[in-house]
Protein backbone atom coordinates (compact mmCIF):
# COMPACT_ATOMS: atom_id res chain seq x y z
CA UNK A 1 0.00 0.00 0.00
CA UNK A 2 1.37 3.40 -1.04
CA UNK A 3 -0.45 5.70 1.39
CA UNK A 4 0.90 8.85 -0.26
CA UNK A 5 -0.48 7.79 -3.63
CA UNK A 6 -3.84 6.92 -2.06
CA UNK A 7 -3.98 10.34 -0.39
CA UNK A 8 -3.17 12.07 -3.67
CA UNK A 9 -5.82 10.09 -5.54
CA UNK A 10 -8.47 10.89 -2.92
CA UNK A 11 -7.63 14.58 -3.19
CA UNK A 12 -7.95 14.45 -6.98
CA UNK A 13 -11.37 12.83 -6.67
CA UNK A 14 -12.78 15.66 -4.56
CA UNK A 15 -11.04 18.60 -6.24
CA UNK A 16 -13.02 21.84 -6.24
CA UNK A 17 -14.94 22.21 -9.50
CA UNK A 18 -15.10 18.51 -10.19
CA UNK A 19 -17.15 15.50 -9.11
CA UNK A 20 -17.53 11.77 -9.66
CA UNK A 21 -19.84 10.31 -12.31
CA UNK A 22 -21.61 7.17 -11.08
CA UNK A 23 -21.92 5.00 -14.20
CA UNK A 24 -22.02 1.70 -12.34
CA UNK A 25 -25.65 0.65 -12.77
CA UNK A 26 -26.22 -3.10 -12.67
CA UNK A 27 -27.77 -4.82 -15.69
CA UNK A 28 -31.27 -4.90 -14.11
CA UNK A 29 -31.11 -1.23 -13.12
CA UNK A 30 -29.93 0.15 -16.44
CA UNK A 31 -32.24 -2.30 -18.19
CA UNK A 32 -35.27 -0.77 -16.47
CA UNK A 33 -34.18 2.75 -17.39
CA UNK A 34 -33.57 1.76 -21.00
CA UNK A 35 -36.91 -0.07 -21.19
CA UNK A 36 -38.79 3.01 -19.99
CA UNK A 37 -37.46 4.84 -23.05
CA UNK A 38 -37.83 1.95 -25.47
CA UNK A 39 -34.08 1.32 -25.69
CA UNK A 40 -32.85 -2.26 -26.17
CA UNK A 41 -30.76 -3.28 -23.14
CA UNK A 42 -28.02 -4.97 -25.15
CA UNK A 43 -24.34 -5.06 -24.22
CA UNK A 44 -23.53 -2.91 -27.25
CA UNK A 45 -26.09 -0.27 -26.31
CA UNK A 46 -24.70 -0.17 -22.78
CA UNK A 47 -21.21 0.28 -24.24
CA UNK A 48 -22.28 3.03 -26.64
CA UNK A 49 -24.21 4.85 -23.96
CA UNK A 50 -21.34 4.89 -21.48
CA UNK A 51 -18.79 5.66 -24.18
CA UNK A 52 -20.80 8.80 -24.90
CA UNK A 53 -20.04 10.06 -21.39
CA UNK A 54 -16.40 9.03 -21.40
CA UNK A 55 -15.70 10.61 -24.80
CA UNK A 56 -17.57 13.85 -24.13
CA UNK A 57 -15.23 16.73 -25.05
CA UNK A 58 -14.12 18.54 -21.92
CA UNK A 59 -15.28 15.76 -19.58
CA UNK A 60 -12.18 16.31 -17.48
CA UNK A 61 -13.18 19.92 -16.80
CA UNK A 62 -16.07 18.79 -14.60
CA UNK A 63 -15.51 15.11 -13.76
CA UNK A 64 -12.65 13.85 -11.58
CA UNK A 65 -13.55 10.15 -11.56
CA UNK A 66 -15.98 7.61 -12.98
CA UNK A 67 -17.42 4.61 -11.14
CA UNK A 68 -17.57 1.69 -13.58
CA UNK A 69 -19.49 -1.58 -13.51
CA UNK A 70 -17.71 -4.94 -13.91
CA UNK A 71 -18.81 -5.19 -17.55
CA UNK A 72 -17.80 -1.62 -18.34
CA UNK A 73 -14.27 -1.78 -16.93
CA UNK A 74 -13.60 -4.60 -19.40
CA UNK A 75 -15.06 -2.81 -22.43
CA UNK A 76 -13.31 -0.69 -25.05
CA UNK A 77 -14.06 2.40 -27.07
CA UNK A 78 -14.71 2.29 -30.81
CA UNK A 79 -10.99 2.62 -31.51
CA UNK A 80 -10.13 -0.31 -29.22
CA UNK A 81 -8.93 1.69 -26.19
CA UNK A 82 -9.93 0.11 -22.85
CA UNK A 83 -12.28 2.44 -21.02
CA UNK A 84 -10.02 2.79 -17.94
CA UNK A 85 -7.12 3.75 -20.22
CA UNK A 86 -9.30 6.26 -22.09
CA UNK A 87 -10.35 7.92 -18.84
CA UNK A 88 -6.85 7.95 -17.39
CA UNK A 89 -5.53 9.68 -20.51
CA UNK A 90 -8.00 12.50 -19.82
CA UNK A 91 -6.86 12.80 -16.23
CA UNK A 92 -10.07 11.19 -14.96
CA UNK A 93 -9.63 8.50 -12.27
CA UNK A 94 -11.23 5.13 -13.17
CA UNK A 95 -13.14 3.42 -10.35
CA UNK A 96 -15.19 0.27 -9.86
CA UNK A 97 -18.28 -0.84 -7.95
CA UNK A 98 -17.34 -3.91 -5.91
CA UNK A 99 -20.33 -4.78 -3.72
CA UNK A 100 -22.81 -7.43 -4.83
CA UNK A 101 -25.91 -5.58 -3.68
CA UNK A 102 -28.18 -5.32 -0.67
CA UNK A 103 -29.73 -8.57 0.54
CA UNK A 104 -32.25 -9.26 3.34
CA UNK A 105 -30.64 -9.05 6.78
CA UNK A 106 -31.42 -12.17 8.80
CA UNK A 107 -33.42 -11.47 11.92
CA UNK A 108 -34.34 -7.95 10.78
CA UNK A 109 -37.44 -8.02 8.54
CA UNK A 110 -37.49 -5.23 5.99
CA UNK A 111 -33.82 -4.36 6.43
CA UNK A 112 -30.80 -5.21 4.29
CA UNK A 113 -27.09 -5.92 4.48
CA UNK A 114 -24.77 -5.27 1.55
CA UNK A 115 -22.81 -8.37 0.54
CA UNK A 116 -19.66 -8.95 -1.47
CA UNK A 117 -16.80 -9.33 1.03
CA UNK A 118 -16.13 -12.96 0.07
CA UNK A 119 -13.32 -13.02 -2.49
CA UNK A 120 -13.02 -9.23 -2.47
CA UNK A 121 -9.25 -9.21 -1.91
CA UNK A 122 -8.70 -11.17 -5.15
CA UNK A 123 -11.22 -9.10 -7.10
CA UNK A 124 -9.57 -5.87 -5.99
CA UNK A 125 -6.25 -7.18 -7.24
CA UNK A 126 -7.78 -7.91 -10.64
CA UNK A 127 -9.52 -4.54 -10.80
CA UNK A 128 -6.25 -2.76 -9.98
CA UNK A 129 -4.62 -4.54 -12.91
CA UNK A 130 -7.54 -3.44 -15.12
CA UNK A 131 -6.88 0.16 -14.15
CA UNK A 132 -9.21 0.91 -11.23
CA UNK A 133 -7.75 3.30 -8.66
CA UNK A 134 -10.80 3.68 -6.45
CA UNK A 135 -13.79 1.54 -5.55
CA UNK A 136 -17.32 1.98 -4.24
CA UNK A 137 -19.46 0.04 -1.76
CA UNK A 138 -23.04 1.13 -0.98
CA UNK A 139 -24.87 0.35 2.24
CA UNK A 140 -28.63 0.93 2.26
CA UNK A 141 -30.42 2.19 5.37
CA UNK A 142 -34.19 2.71 5.29
CA UNK A 143 -36.26 4.77 7.71
CA UNK A 144 -39.59 3.35 8.81
CA UNK A 145 -41.64 2.31 11.80
CA UNK A 146 -38.98 0.89 14.11
CA UNK A 147 -36.23 1.03 11.53
CA UNK A 148 -33.36 1.26 11.15
CA UNK A 149 -32.44 -1.13 13.94
CA UNK A 150 -29.12 -0.92 15.72
CA UNK A 151 -28.26 -4.33 14.32
CA UNK A 152 -28.75 -3.10 10.74
CA UNK A 153 -26.68 0.04 11.26
CA UNK A 154 -23.80 -1.83 12.91
CA UNK A 155 -23.76 -4.70 10.39
CA UNK A 156 -23.57 -2.33 7.44
CA UNK A 157 -21.00 -0.07 9.10
CA UNK A 158 -18.79 -3.07 9.83
CA UNK A 159 -19.04 -4.30 6.22
CA UNK A 160 -18.17 -0.84 4.90
CA UNK A 161 -15.11 -0.71 7.15
CA UNK A 162 -13.86 -4.16 6.17
CA UNK A 163 -14.32 -3.27 2.50
CA UNK A 164 -12.43 0.01 2.96
CA UNK A 165 -9.52 -1.71 4.69
CA UNK A 166 -9.25 -4.25 1.87
CA UNK A 167 -9.29 -1.45 -0.70
CA UNK A 168 -6.44 0.43 0.91
CA UNK A 169 -4.46 -2.80 1.23
CA UNK A 170 -4.83 -3.14 -2.56
CA UNK A 171 -3.75 0.50 -3.17
CA UNK A 172 -7.31 1.46 -4.10
CA UNK A 173 -9.11 4.46 -2.58
CA UNK A 174 -12.43 3.41 -1.00
CA UNK A 175 -15.59 5.42 -1.50
CA UNK A 176 -17.61 4.71 1.63
CA UNK A 177 -21.32 5.07 0.85
CA UNK A 178 -23.79 4.74 3.73
CA UNK A 179 -27.04 5.80 2.06
CA UNK A 180 -30.04 6.72 4.20
CA UNK A 181 -32.91 6.37 1.75
CA UNK A 182 -35.22 9.35 1.29
CA UNK A 183 -38.14 7.02 0.59
CA UNK A 184 -40.75 7.32 3.34
CA UNK A 185 -42.97 9.60 5.42
CA UNK A 186 -40.27 10.76 7.83
CA UNK A 187 -39.50 14.43 8.39
CA UNK A 188 -36.10 16.08 8.25
CA UNK A 189 -35.63 15.76 12.03
CA UNK A 190 -35.86 11.98 11.79
CA UNK A 191 -33.51 11.90 8.82
CA UNK A 192 -30.95 13.99 10.70
CA UNK A 193 -31.13 11.70 13.73
CA UNK A 194 -30.71 8.51 11.68
CA UNK A 195 -27.96 9.96 9.48
CA UNK A 196 -26.04 11.05 12.57
CA UNK A 197 -26.27 7.55 14.07
CA UNK A 198 -25.21 5.92 10.80
CA UNK A 199 -22.21 8.17 10.27
CA UNK A 200 -21.03 7.92 13.88
CA UNK A 201 -21.18 4.14 13.73
CA UNK A 202 -19.49 4.04 10.32
CA UNK A 203 -16.51 6.12 11.44
CA UNK A 204 -16.20 4.13 14.64
CA UNK A 205 -15.92 0.95 12.57
CA UNK A 206 -13.52 2.54 10.06
CA UNK A 207 -11.17 3.43 12.89
CA UNK A 208 -11.50 -0.05 14.42
CA UNK A 209 -10.47 -1.60 11.11
CA UNK A 210 -7.44 0.66 10.72
CA UNK A 211 -8.70 2.60 7.71
CA UNK A 212 -6.67 5.72 6.90
CA UNK A 213 -9.30 8.46 6.89
CA UNK A 214 -7.15 10.79 4.77
CA UNK A 215 -7.11 8.20 1.96
CA UNK A 216 -10.86 7.65 1.52
CA UNK A 217 -13.89 9.54 0.23
CA UNK A 218 -17.26 9.65 1.99
CA UNK A 219 -20.39 9.39 -0.18
CA UNK A 220 -23.35 10.12 2.08
CA UNK A 221 -26.95 11.06 1.47
CA UNK A 222 -28.06 14.56 2.37
CA UNK A 223 -30.21 15.28 5.40
CA UNK A 224 -33.53 15.68 3.65
CA UNK A 225 -37.24 15.12 4.26
CA UNK A 226 -38.75 11.79 3.23
CA UNK A 227 -40.22 11.62 -0.27
CA UNK A 228 -43.75 11.37 1.16
CA UNK A 229 -43.28 14.17 3.68
CA UNK A 230 -43.39 17.95 3.41
CA UNK A 231 -40.22 19.06 1.64
CA UNK A 232 -37.73 21.16 3.58
CA UNK A 233 -36.31 24.30 2.01
CA UNK A 234 -32.97 24.28 0.23
CA UNK A 235 -31.40 26.34 3.01
CA UNK A 236 -32.71 24.02 5.72
CA UNK A 237 -31.31 20.96 3.93
CA UNK A 238 -27.94 22.70 3.67
CA UNK A 239 -27.98 23.79 7.32
CA UNK A 240 -29.01 20.36 8.66
CA UNK A 241 -26.60 18.44 6.44
CA UNK A 242 -23.59 20.58 7.31
CA UNK A 243 -24.46 20.42 11.00
CA UNK A 244 -24.73 16.64 10.88
CA UNK A 245 -21.43 16.28 9.04
CA UNK A 246 -19.59 18.58 11.44
CA UNK A 247 -20.79 16.40 14.31
CA UNK A 248 -19.76 13.10 12.73
CA UNK A 249 -17.08 13.35 10.02
CA UNK A 250 -13.44 13.81 11.10
CA UNK A 251 -11.55 16.65 9.44
CA UNK A 252 -8.97 14.12 8.22
CA UNK A 253 -11.40 12.99 5.50
CA UNK A 254 -10.36 14.93 2.37
CA UNK A 255 -13.77 15.19 0.79
CA UNK A 256 -17.44 14.36 0.78
CA UNK A 257 -19.07 13.45 -2.55
CA UNK A 258 -22.83 13.44 -2.06
CA UNK A 259 -25.17 10.99 -3.75
CA UNK A 260 -28.33 12.43 -5.28
CA UNK A 261 -30.57 9.68 -3.89
CA UNK A 262 -33.61 10.25 -6.08
CA UNK A 263 -33.65 14.05 -5.88
CA UNK A 264 -34.47 15.99 -9.04
CA UNK A 265 -31.48 17.17 -11.05
CA UNK A 266 -31.98 20.77 -10.00
CA UNK A 267 -32.61 19.99 -6.32
CA UNK A 268 -29.40 17.96 -6.08
CA UNK A 269 -27.46 20.88 -7.57
CA UNK A 270 -29.20 23.54 -5.46
CA UNK A 271 -28.58 21.67 -2.20
CA UNK A 272 -24.87 21.17 -2.97
CA UNK A 273 -24.56 24.82 -3.97
CA UNK A 274 -26.22 26.05 -0.74
CA UNK A 275 -23.85 23.94 1.34
CA UNK A 276 -20.76 25.31 -0.38
CA UNK A 277 -22.00 28.86 0.06
CA UNK A 278 -21.88 28.18 3.80
CA UNK A 279 -18.18 27.31 3.59
CA UNK A 280 -15.37 27.01 4.16
CA UNK A 281 -15.68 23.50 5.56
CA UNK A 282 -13.12 21.02 6.94
CA UNK A 283 -13.56 18.89 3.80
CA UNK A 284 -14.25 19.59 0.13
CA UNK A 285 -17.93 19.12 -0.72
CA UNK A 286 -18.68 17.76 -4.17
CA UNK A 287 -20.98 15.33 -6.00
CA UNK A 288 -21.04 11.69 -7.02
CA UNK A 289 -24.28 11.62 -8.98
CA UNK A 290 -25.78 8.98 -11.24
CA UNK A 291 -29.28 9.83 -12.36
CA UNK A 292 -28.84 13.53 -11.54
CA UNK A 293 -26.11 13.65 -14.22
CA UNK A 294 -27.50 11.10 -16.66
CA UNK A 295 -31.29 11.48 -16.89
CA UNK A 296 -31.42 14.25 -19.48
CA UNK A 297 -28.65 12.69 -21.52
CA UNK A 298 -30.38 9.30 -21.61
CA UNK A 299 -33.67 10.85 -22.72
CA UNK A 300 -31.89 12.91 -25.37
CA UNK A 301 -30.14 9.83 -26.75
CA UNK A 302 -33.11 7.49 -26.65
CA UNK A 303 -31.08 4.76 -28.35
CA UNK A 304 -30.59 6.80 -31.54
CA UNK A 305 -26.94 6.83 -32.70
CA UNK A 306 -27.55 10.18 -34.40
CA UNK A 307 -28.49 11.72 -31.05
CA UNK A 308 -25.29 10.76 -29.18
CA UNK A 309 -23.67 14.16 -29.72
CA UNK A 310 -26.75 15.97 -28.41
CA UNK A 311 -26.84 13.61 -25.43
CA UNK A 312 -23.20 14.39 -24.72
CA UNK A 313 -23.97 18.11 -24.71
CA UNK A 314 -26.91 17.58 -22.33
CA UNK A 315 -24.60 15.69 -19.96
CA UNK A 316 -21.86 18.33 -20.11
CA UNK A 317 -24.33 21.14 -19.36
CA UNK A 318 -25.62 19.21 -16.34
CA UNK A 319 -22.06 18.52 -15.19
CA UNK A 320 -21.15 22.20 -15.57
CA UNK A 321 -24.01 23.22 -13.26
CA UNK A 322 -22.79 20.81 -10.59
CA UNK A 323 -19.23 22.01 -11.08
CA UNK A 324 -20.44 25.53 -10.33
CA UNK A 325 -22.24 24.21 -7.24
CA UNK A 326 -18.95 22.87 -5.83
CA UNK A 327 -17.84 26.51 -5.69
CA UNK A 328 -21.17 27.87 -4.47
CA UNK A 329 -21.43 29.67 -7.81
CA UNK A 330 -24.54 28.03 -9.28
CA UNK A 331 -27.58 30.18 -10.02
CA UNK A 332 -31.07 28.95 -11.05
CA UNK A 333 -30.75 31.00 -14.22
CA UNK A 334 -28.08 28.57 -15.39
CA UNK A 335 -30.81 25.93 -15.74
CA UNK A 336 -32.53 27.84 -18.54
CA UNK A 337 -29.89 26.86 -21.03
CA UNK A 338 -30.30 23.14 -20.27
CA UNK A 339 -34.07 22.89 -19.88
Amino acid sequence: MDITLLQETAQRMVAVGKGVLAADESHPTIGKRFAALGIEASEENRRLYRQMFFCSPGLEDYISGVILFDETIRQRSDDGTPFPELLDAKGVVPGIKVDSGAKPLAGHPGETITEGLDGLRDRLGEYFELGARFAKWRAVISIGNGTPSRGCIEANAHALARYAALCQEASIVPIVEPEVLMTGHHDIDRCESVTTDVLQCTFSQLQCQGVSLDAMVLKPSMVISGSDSTAATVEEVALRTIGCLRNTVPAAVPGIAFLSGGQTDEDATAHLNAMNRRGPHPWNLTFSYGRALQTRAMKTWGGDPAALESASQAFLKRASCNSAATRGAWEPSMEQSIA
